[in-house]
């Protein structure tokens, strides 16, 4: 074995043990998002004042870390923006530089820790809207937004629907398709049979209890409710942040004109950027559990970019 191997078995070894150490310390708030990819996620909080900050730090483990490379990190957070982020990732990067060679992770989770409980000394209260994504524009990643997920994210058209919400709606049964990966980012649908609005809330608050589904960088959703009385449809999406990926969803559900459904995407951000590929995997998510469960085929699928069709599988509701 030459030195290269050693080098990277000792850094495996290093890595899976301070994997190990974080996941005894910090519990239920530490997630595996992929494994063999290592990709790991914690949800850090102050909870001095209510509501707490809160982010959620992403973390990508190279081949060579901690030997010679830093993790690769996205910090999420709704409220995190503009000088404060880039306070906060100097700390983190000054760290590194302090510990080169050395494990960080738990370093950096108290930084960022010790920083959220300077934010709580001050007179502002954590934003919950939400922020867009920048991948279009090029930016760097760790520019991205994590909504909050302690509220709902809702555009105007639908928040009327949902306020009334009530806990003794019917839970619907949630589906969960398989993943799709692309340069390190993942994608992977839900779906749920849907009747009224209160059953997307339900739906929607379900999801966000998963912890891994929460850590996603972008939660993209859109329904139809068919309305027999009025002969209409009841329909939303949201971006959650992946620009216009909510649209595209909902426009897909229309062509397919499958109903009584909600779809939800998630993406998990690798760090690399996808550009308009990212659109094709999220709808392509889509249509492949729209197939495993029955609301279309995949001859309708096949013919969604043209004329709208009834599809001939849906299911009866």
């Amino acid at each position: 074995m030459d030195s290269s191997e050693e080098s990277s078995d000792a850094d495996l070894q290093s890595q899976i043990e301070e994997i190990e150490a974080l996941s005894s310390i910090y519990g239920e708030e530490w997630c595996v998002i992929d494994e063999a990819s290592r990709v790991f996620c914690i949800r850090i909080s102050d909870d001095t004042q209510k509501p707490s900050w809160t982010v959620c730090l992403q973390i990508i483990l190279p081949p060579d870390y901690p030997s010679s490379a830093p993790p690769i990190y996205q910090i999420n957070a709704a409220w995190l923006r503009g000088p404060d982020r880039r306070t906060l990732s100097n700390s983190l990067e000054e760290l590194y530089v302090e510990n080169t060679g050395e494990n960080i992770l738990y370093l950096w989770v108290e930084k960022i820790r010790e920083f959220l409980a300077d934010k709580s000394q001050s007179a502002e209260r954590p934003e919950t809207g939400k922020t867009m994504t920048t991948e279009e524009e090029g930016h760097d990643y760790d520019e991205d937004g994590l909504p909050d997920y302690s509220v709902l994210k809702l555009t105007s058209q639908s928040a009327q629907h949902f306020s009334d919400a009530a806990d003794d709606e019917e839970l619907p049964l949630i589906k969960h398709g398989e993943t799709i990966t692309d340069r390190r980012s993942t994608f992977q649908p839900h779906l749920a049979p849907v009747v009224t609005p209160k059953q997307v809330q339900r739906v929607l608050n379900n999801l966000y209890e998963n912890k891994k589904i929460a850590s996603a960088t972008h939660n993209i959703y859109a329904y139809r409710i068919y309305l027999e009385d009025k002969s209409s449809f009841l329909q939303d999406c949201e971006d959650d942040g992946e620009t216009a990926a909510g649209g595209r969803l909902l426009h897909l559900l229309q062509i397919l004109d499958v109903r009584n459904v909600l779809v939800v995407v998630s993406r998990w951000y690798g760090g690399i950027l996808l550009g308009p590929d990212r659109f094709k995997h999220i709808n392509n998510c889509a249509r492949n559990i729209l197939i495993q469960e029955g609301y279309t085929d995949s001859e309708e699928t096949s013919k969604a970019g043209g004329k709208n069709k009834r599809s001939k599988g849906k299911k009866a509701k």
